[in-house]
C-alpha cells in the first residue's frame, strides 16, 4: 500500500467527534432516519428493500442506482457511472489509476486532504491557492502556469470544503477547456453540490463538459446521508472506467447491497431532500450571523456560497489552535483549527477554523460557544 500521512482531520475526530458536547464543525447536513428515508421509497423500491438478498452486488455498483444516477447529468449514461464505498475510496483508486511516477498533478487549495496527499505520494504535485483576501477567487492564470507537459490531473473542489467558494460558471467551464486543451483529466470533488445559496451559482457538473473529466459525487454532503458509505464517479472515458473497476477489485470489490437499494431511493427523492437542506441551512444561518456580529472583534465572518461549511477567521492573540483546543475542553465545543487544512503545496491561512452550518440544534452549540465567549471578556 502507498505510505501516506496521518490523516489530520480523521485523527482530531477520533479525539474529539462522539465525545465533545457540541459538534459545531460537521461537514455534512442533518441526517435523517432509516424509517424517514424509506417513507420517501415508491412501493418497488420499498420491497425491493424489505426482500433484499444479501449476497453480493455488482462491481460497477446496482444497474438501477446508476441508472438513477446519470439522470442527475445531462450526458451521462448508466454505462458511465461507477459506484464505491464513499467518496474517499472513488478519491483513492482514481488518482492511483490516473498517476504514476514521472506524471504531474496540480491541485487547487485549501481541500479536503485526501486530495493533496494521495497524489503527493504518487508524483510530483503544484498548488494553485484561493485567495483569501480576494473572497478565495482562483487564479485561472495561475493555474495554466502550474501546468507542465507531464500534468495528467487537475484537482478542483466547488462547492468548496472548508471555505464554501462556488467559482463562476465561465470559470469552470474554463478550466475543463484547459484540460481538454492540454490532454489533461479534470478531477472535480462536487459532493457539495446541490447546497448552493444562490441557484443560480450551480456550476456544471464535470463530466458534462469534458468526455475526459471525472465527477465526484457521494450520499453523505448535500443529501445528509453519509452512514450510507455509497460514493460515484462519473466519466465518459470508457477505458478509464475499466481502469477503475479493475482497482476496485482491490478494495471493496462490491458495495453494501442494502446502501445501494437506500441510495437508490434517496437519489430519486434527490429533489425534496435537497429543498430540506437548503431550508435548514438558511433557517440556521440567521444564529451564526447574529454570533458572529456579536463577537465582530474576535472573528472575521462570511457566510459560505455553497455547502454547508464556512471558514472563518479567528482575530485573538493566542491563536486560533490554542483557541480551538481550549473551546472543546472547557465548553464542549467542537471546530476544526487552520492546521487540519495545512498544505505542503501552498501557503494556508492559520488563522481560520472550520464550522458547520446544516445540523440541527446549532443554537445550542452557539450558546454554548457564546457563553464560554463572554467568560474570556
Amino acid at each position: 500500500m502507498t505510505r501516506l500521512p496521518d490523516f489530520r482531520l480523521e485523527t482530531y475526530f477520533s479525539r474529539w467527534e462522539f465525545t465533545a458536547r457540541h459538534h459545531l464543525t460537521a461537514s455534512d447536513v442533518q441526517t435523517m432516519t432509516l424509517g424517514e428515508l424509506l417513507s420517501l421509497a415508491d412501493d418497488k423500491d420499498r420491497e425491493a428493500f424489505e426482500n433484499l438478498p444479501l449476497g453480493y452486488t455488482e462491481t460497477f455498483g446496482d444497474p438501477a442506482l446508476r441508472e438513477v444516477i446519470a439522470q442527475t447529468y445531462e450526458n451521462a449514461g448508466a454505462d458511465d457511472v461507477i459506484c464505491f464505498a464513499g467518496a474517499e475510496e472513488a478519491l483513492y483508486l482514481a488518482m492511483n489509476v490516473l498517476l504514476d511516477a514521472g506524471d504531474h498533478a496540480v491541485v487547487v487549495t485549501p481541500n479536503y486532504q485526501a486530495a493533496e496527499t494521495v497524489p503527493l505520494a504518487l508524483c510530483e504535485v503544484t498548488g494553485v491557492a484561493l485567495d483569501p483576501d480576494r473572497d478565495w477567487a482562483l487564479d485561472l492564470d495561475a493555474v495554466a502556469a502550474a501546468l507542465r507537459p507531464n500534468t495528467r490531473v487537475l484537482s478542483v473542489n466547488f462547492p468548496n470544503n472548508p471555505t464554501g467558494k462556488v467559482i463562476d460558471a465561465d470559470d469552470f467551464t474554463a478550466l475543463a477547456r484547459l484540460c481538454d486543451e492540454r490532454g489533461i483529466h479534470l478531477f472535480s470533488d462536487e459532493v457539495y453540490r446541490g447546497l448552493e445559496r444562490d441557484p443560480a451559482r450551480i456550476l456544471p457538473q464535470a463530466a458534462d463538459l469534458s468526455e475526459r473529466a471525472l465527477s465526484l459525487n457521494v450520499t453523505s454532503k448535500s443529501l445528509g446521508l453519509p452512514g450510507l458509505r455509497i460514493g460515484w464517479i462519473t466519466c465518459r472515458d470508457r477505458e478509464l472506467l475499466s481502469r477503475l473497476v479493475r482497482a476496485k477489485h482491490y478494495t471493496t470489490i462490491c458495495n453494501s447491497a442494502p446502501s445501494e437499494v437506500l441510495a437508490r431511493i434517496a437519489l430519486k427523492a434527490r429533489e425534496p431532500i435537497l429543498r430540506r437542506n437548503r431550508a435548514l441551512i438558511a433557517a440556521n444561518l440567521p444564529a451564526f450571523e447574529s454570533f458572529f456580529s456579536e463577537f465582530a472583534d474576535d472573528f472575521d465572518w462570511q457566510a459560505p456560497d455553497g455547502g454547508c461549511v464556512a471558514y472563518p477567521r479567528y482575530l485573538g492573540p493566542d491563536g486560533v489552535e490554542e483557541f480551538c483546543t481550549r473551546l472543546v475542553e472547557e465548553a464542549g465545543v467542537l471546530l476544526l483549527p487552520a492546521s487540519i487544512y495545512r498544505s505542503e503545496l501552498t501557503s494556508t491561512p492559520p488563522d481560520r477554523f472550520r464550522i458547520g452550518i446544516g445540523r440541527h440544534h446549532s443554537e445550542e452549540g452557539l450558546a454554548a460557544f457564546a457563553q464560554w465567549m463572554r467568560t474570556r471578556r
